[in-house]
């Protein structure tokens, strides 16, 4: 067993999660690999099962009933890695938008250099992105200004995706408390993980879009990190006023 695994969710991702099992596996650093499948109708899970055969005991899957989301499928994968003792806990995407290598500058952060939690940063040296269009380079970077003037959390990538988290950061936030569901949960968790004075470190990555299947994203997701950002920080301030 490893002292690291990374949590992939998957919806419809049998054009890449053999692909990426392969890339992870590759790696000098072993790392054990968790997917969480919300019942992919192409048949994701069903590879993977195939492929647990292969690399006994390092492959694992939850399967889920239904498509329930990123964030529960990231708790479920929280809950389970925090209860199998492991010391890192990552968060990943199937699609190679996360380059596989860099899990390993990830880890260094944590394990070598004293992060508590270390961020695949996109913007931490300019703007590292490939394959997006202007419209979507624009909002995701003014999506994580935003997050700063609102918050005081000075992370350049705050909605990142690429994360490794030490167990005691998520032992210690109240996963379970966490109130937004879309793709704003990422800040949600940054800025929990920030107000109890644990160390963040951003580690550059040139981010590169999917190539293969359906992006996730939509404008709904936006919406509720815009608002639910303001809605952190006043219970944050009331907390702590009380």
């Amino acid at each position: 067993m490893s002292d690291s695994i990374i949590i992939i969710p998957t919806y419809n991702e049998i054009e890449n999660i053999e692909a990426i099992i392969r890339a992870v596996f590759s790696l000098d650093k072993q790392f054990d690999l968790l997917v969480v499948d919300d019942n992919s109708p192409d048949g994701t899970a069903s590879k993977v099962k195939q492929l647990q055969t292969e690399f006994v005991g390092r492959l694992h899957i939850l399967e889920r009933k239904g498509k329930l989301g990123l964030a529960t499928a990231y708790f479920a994968g929280f809950h389970y890695a925090i209860d199998k003792k492991y010391d890192y806990i990552f968060e990943m995407d199937a699609d190679f938008s996360h380059p596989p290598k860099d899990l390993i500058n990830l880890y260094n952060a944590c394990a070598l250099e004293g992060a508590d939690l270390s961020v695949g940063s996109r913007y931490i040296n300019g703007i590292s992105v490939i394959n997006w269009p202007l419209k979507r380079i624009l909002m995701s970077y003014g999506a994580s200004a935003y997050v700063r003037f609102v918050t005081g959390m000075q992370v350049q990538d705050t909605t990142a995706g690429f994360v490794c988290y030490t167990r005691k950061v998520l032992e210690n936030i109240g996963i379970d408390d966490i109130k937004m569901r879309g793709y704003g949960f990422q800040v949600e968790m940054k800025f929990k993980s920030w107000k109890r004075g644990y160390k963040i470190k951003e580690v550059p990555i040139i981010f590169t879009d999917r190539t293969e299947g359906k992006s996730k994203m939509s404008g709904g997701i936006f919406n509720e990190a815009f608002w639910g950002v303001i809605k952190m920080k006043l219970a944050s301030i009331f907390k702590k006023n009380n």
